[in-house]
């Protein structure tokens, strides 16, 4: 079951000039930040309220993130939800008829388990599911 919003994916070019300005933006005292190798991205995440806010850069030419920049620019690139299974919910999801990009769950930032929704099934925004692991702590 979908419980509500994780966080909101923001596709930029240079994550540290990025962070420089959400800094000041939302006085931001500490950034998250990571690597994650599979999804050929660095991030650097903060919490504002109960949502998290992920500055998501390309570590390679060939990364979605990559390509999102390359033809619509900088800007928000998804809307996660959090759920508790993430494989159960793409199972039901498929059957309603939904285009997933992810048959399955993949490895994903805050060691959480994540799949996403392809836009031409979702009003033309990209939705990932997130399921945190039992360990995962706030950001």
């Amino acid at each position: 079951m979908i419980q509500g919003v994780n966080h909101i994916g923001i596709a930029v070019r240079d994550l540290s000039a990025s962070k420089a300005l959400f800094e000041k933006i939302f006085q931001v005292q500490h950034f998250h930040e990571e690597v994650v190798d599979e999804q050929k991205v660095a991030i650097a995440s903060f919490k504002q309220g109960d949502v998290l806010i992920e500055l998501t850069a390309a570590t390679h030419d060939d990364s979605p993130i990559a390509k999102f920049i390359e033809k619509r620019g900088e800007g928000i690139h998804h809307i996660a939800f959090t759920t508790q299974g993430v494989n159960e919910e793409l199972k039901r999801l498929s059957g309603e008829g939904v285009q997933l990009i992810n048959a399955h769950g993949v490895p994903g930032a805050h060691d959480m388990l994540i799949a996403f929704l392809h836009p031409k099934s979702t009003n033309g925004v990209l939705m990932e599911l997130c399921e945190p692991a039992q360990s995962t702590s706030d950001v």
